[in-house]
């Protein structure tokens, strides 16, 4: 089973993605943008850079899931693993779509999402941590262009839309509650999904 964890920057997914390590110990924690390959490396370095294109930080993303995919997803599953990943395509539908909401392209989280249709392989459960585009760019630092409230709230409306369209894969976390509270709501989350399996 592949479960996801998604939410803006600075809603706490890394901390509890972390604190699940302890709950799951069998589990496959993994991450996206990966941090052990070269495709990872080359899309930090597009976050960072101010000025990168945002169709090209979209293609370095996808080549990063592609390896990901190919590298740790898809065996650990075939494995019989629980895959616990903290981001995923969700990440890219939303985050990419305002990156390229002022560029040529008509409908740009429906481009991204035929991109990944021929190749990707969708989550089983998504938790979202959901927190206001505001509390998440104080939380987060505001340090690069994907953290600035203004396109957070953006990439919010982008995750509301991908929930409205499956809501039977998502789970909602209120994220401004305490850490503890937080962790403690994904792991009963978890607890559930995995018992429904």
């Amino acid at each position: 089973m592949l479960v996801t964890l998604e939410g803006l920057d600075g809603s706490g997914k890394t901390t509890v993605w972390e604190a699940l390590h302890d709950a799951y110990p069998d589990a496959v924690f993994t991450r996206e943008p990966t941090s052990d390959s070269w495709y990872g490396e080359a899309v930090n370095r597009a976050i960072d850079d101010d000025d990168a294109d945002p169709l090209a930080t979209l293609f370095l993303f996808t080549a990063d899931h592609a390896d990901h995919l190919s590298r740790v997803v898809r065996p650990a599953l075939a494995d019989g693993n629980l895959v616990v990943s903290d981001r995923y395509s969700d990440s890219r539908y939303a985050y990419q779509a305002a990156a390229l909401s002022d560029s040529d392209l008509r409908r740009p989280m429906e481009y991204i999402m035929g991109i990944h249709a021929a190749f990707t392989r969708p989550p089983d459960k998504t938790i979202y941590l959901d927190v206001d585009p505001e509390t998440a760019a104080a939380r987060s630092g505001a340090t690069n262009k994907f953290e600035q409230a203004a396109y957070l709230a953006d990439v919010r409306a982008n995750y509301e839309r991908l929930i409205d369209a499956e809501p039977e894969r998502f789970v909602r976390v209120d994220a401004t509650q305490s850490p503890e509270d937080v962790l403690e709501a994904v792991e009963a989350a978890l607890e559930e999904i995995l018992a429904e399996q």
